[in-house]
C-alpha cells in the first residue's frame, strides 16, 4: 500500500512548525529572547500636538510656529469621501529627497487635528500614502519640514458624507 506524498508533506510541515513554535516559547520563557527597542523611540514625540484641540494649537505644538509658507507640497485626496473612517491621501513634494525631514498632517475639524507625522529618509522619493479618519467635512493640511527648519504647506477641503470619528 502506498501513502500519498501530500499527506506526509503536510504532516512534516505541521510537526516542523510545532517544533519551532515550541522552541521559541521555551526560549521566551527562559528569558533568552528580549524585546528590542523600537526605532520610533529615537524620535521626539510631540505629545502636546496630539492633545491640542484646535488647528493653530496643534501646529504651534508640532512645528513651533503657525507661520508656514504655501507651496512645494502636493496633497492628493478625494473631494468627497463617502466614508470618513478611511480617507485615502498622498503627500509629496518637489523638494529634493535629502532636504525633506518630515511630513506633518493635520485635519482641521477633527477632535485632535494633528493626525500624523512621517519621518523621511535622506534617499528615495519624499512621498507618503495612507488612510486617515475624518469626523466631518474639513480641510486637510499637509506640511513638509525641511532639514533647514523651513515649513511648506498645502491644504484641501474634503467633504465627508459619513463621519469616521464617531460620526
Amino acid at each position: 500500500m502506498r501513502v500519498a506524498t501530500n499527506q506526509n508533506t503536510g504532516r512534516r510541515s505541521f510537526l516542523k512548525a510545532l517544533g519551532t513554535t515550541g522552541a521559541v516559547v521555551a526560549a521566551a520563557g527562559a528569558g533568552l529572547l528580549k524585546p528590542v527597542k523600537s526605532l520610533a523611540q529615537n524620535f521626539d514625540f510631540p505629545k502636546g500636538a496630539f492633545e491640542a484641540e484646535s488647528l493653530d494649537a496643534a501646529m504651534e505644538a508640532a512645528l513651533g510656529t503657525t507661520d508656514v509658507k504655501d507651496g512645494n507640497v502636493s496633497l492628493k485626496a478625494p473631494t468627497i469621501a463617502e466614508n470618513g473612517a478611511v480617507v485615502p491621501i498622498t503627500i509629496s513634494t518637489d523638494l529634493d529627497a535629502g532636504k525633506v525631514a518630515k511630513f506633518h498632517l493635520f485635519v482641521s475639524k477633527n477632535p485632535a487635528p494633528y493626525t500624523a507625522r512621517f519621518h523621511m529618509l535622506e534617499t528615495g522619493t519624499p512621498e507618503v500614502s495612507t488612510r486617515i479618519k475624518m469626523g466631518e467635512t474639513s480641510d486637510i493640511v499637509a506640511v513638509a519640514e525641511t532639514t533647514d527648519g523651513e515649513f511648506f504647506k498645502t491644504s484641501k477641503e474634503v467633504r465627508v458624507t459619513i463621519g469616521g470619528c464617531g460620526g
